[in-house]
């Protein structure tokens, strides 16, 4: 990792997408209605080509317990364990108004339940949420069933219920494991609580355990984050998602609880992921691209060597691209050629499906040049390369001559040893993985109109 210097990563310490789509949420409007929505199921319905082709599914269960001070999630705050079977009331009307228009029995590769805390449910709830589903699609054999848990909501019984329901796969919630940061977040897990519950995931079965990690969180040095790296690698989960933490107290109430005095500086940032590479990297991880690193042997590194990668709402998957039904407040789904949103607030969530209507309040129908960029930025994103000839045959275009502006662009990136150009296509390097994020946006036109980037966090 020494060819990554701390120049170039600050270089690139700037704001950007995270392009879990093409083009970003910030892009969605108003303008594109339930009925739009209703229209790209109906089209679904009708298309006898993808009969048999697998969905994947999100799940938004919005409940937590606890605020944590850094959260920029859609979440509600709450003690009252009732409101969640009422929640459940509500999914089920969901999922009853989207098959009135998609059909029953359809296939299932992917679940996530994210939040919020999808650990807030009760047993009994999480196996009635998990029986609602199955009474209106088929999960395939080998799909990837994954859910977000809280450590410190969960014990050895709970995670046997999990791995009963069929959830395959954990993210466990982490960040940091020193106990004056996790003070300073208002988030207190005990290291030994967490290697406890991965410990048991293993026993269980899972096949595959994530932890997530934030640098650049209050109280957060290179010494103190140096020793919560050890303890991870001690850990040894099958993947580690590294997040930068990005502080904007004007659009997430709770950072304001989080002193700006406390944060890290931006040479104590770079320095914290410089070593953060070098710690992964020695103990064998894999990166996959875009904060993730993976075992080896994780069916996430597999897929990246065999070029099988692929990425959605939920970041990277082993499984195909496919529709996605987002189902809950504020979720996101895909249909089509169009990306919708539910509404942000459970009052305004609960009071469409009262009235009989989806949830819908915006969302985007994708223009040519939108497609043709999502399959530019998405094959750099998961495969590391492109080749001009398939984008060619695919969109009856001339590469070259259609992106003639971003290729300029790129040779600046070559000069820095990011990309290699040929005559046939462009090839992300290896250090240029590191910064794969900022190879996309050269693709991205509504950030290269111009469009503000202060909404996004930093791309490293």
């Amino acid at each position: 990792m020494s060819v990554i210097t701390p120049e170039l990563l600050t270089r690139f310490d700037v704001p950007g997408p995270r392009y879990t789509s093409y083009p970003t949420a910030d892009r969605f409007v108003e303008a594109f209605s339930e009925a739009d929505y209703i229209q790209a199921l109906d089209q679904r319905h009708e298309a006898t080509r993808l009969k048999g082709q697998p969905l994947s599914l999100y799940v938004h269960i919005p409940f937590c317990e606890s605020l944590c001070y850094y959260c920029a999630c859609n979440k509600i705050i709450t003690k009252h364990k009732d409101r969640a079977a009422t929640y459940l009331r509500y999914l089920a009307r969901e999922v009853e108004l989207q098959v009135e228009h998609l059909g029953t029995g359809h296939s299932i590769s992917q679940l996530h339940l994210g939040g919020g805390t999808p650990t807030f449910l009760s047993d009994d709830e999480l196996r009635e949420l998990v029986a609602m589903l199955r009474r209106h699609f088929q999960f395939v054999p080998g799909g990837e069933y994954s859910v977000e848990v809280d450590p410190r909501t969960v014990d050895e019984n709970r995670l046997s219920v999990l791995a009963e329901l069929g959830f395959n796969r954990l993210s466990f919630g982490v960040q940091d494991f020193d106990p004056a940061v996790q003070k300073a977040i208002h988030r207190v897990q005990p290291a030994e609580k967490v290697f406890s519950m991965v410990h048991a995931a293993r026993a269980l079965g899972f096949e595959s355990v994530n932890v997530d990690l934030i640098y650049g969180l209050p109280l957060q040095t290179p010494e103190s984050f140096a020793r919560t790296l050890a303890q991870v690698n001690e850990l040894r989960p099958d993947r580690i998602a590294l997040y930068a933490y990005a502080h904007l107290p004007e659009r997430f109430k709770p950072q304001r609880r989080i002193h700006a005095a406390e944060l890290p500086l931006a040479g104590a940032k770079v320095a914290m992921l410089a070593q953060s590479l070098d710690a992964f990297s020695d103990a064998g991880y894999v990166y996959i691209g875009m904060d993730h690193f993976a075992l080896p042997d994780d069916a996430l590194a597999v897929a990246k060597r065999q070029g099988r990668l692929h990425r959605n709402f939920q970041g990277y998957s082993t499984q195909p691209d496919c529709d996605l039904i987002a189902l809950g407040v504020s979720a996101i789904g895909r249909m089509g050629t169009t990306y919708s949103q539910n509404a942000k607030t459970i009052e305004e969530y609960c009071d469409a499906l009262d009235q009989g209507h989806l949830p819908i309040v915006r969302g985007m129908a994708l223009s040519r040049d939108d497609l043709i960029r999502r399959a530019v930025i998405m094959a750099l994103m998961c495969q590391g390369q492109l080749q001009f000839e398939s984008i060619n045959l695919a969109w009856l275009i001339d590469f070259k001559t259609y992106f003639a502006s971003e290729m300029q662009m790129l040779q600046e990136m070559q000069d820095q040893g990011l990309v290699q150009l040929t005559d046939t296509g462009i090839e992300v390097s290896t250090m240029g993985w590191f910064f794969v994020r900022a190879v996309g946006m050269v693709f991205d036109r509504y950030l290269q109109q111009g469009l503000s980037r202060a909404q996004f966090s930093k791309i490293l």
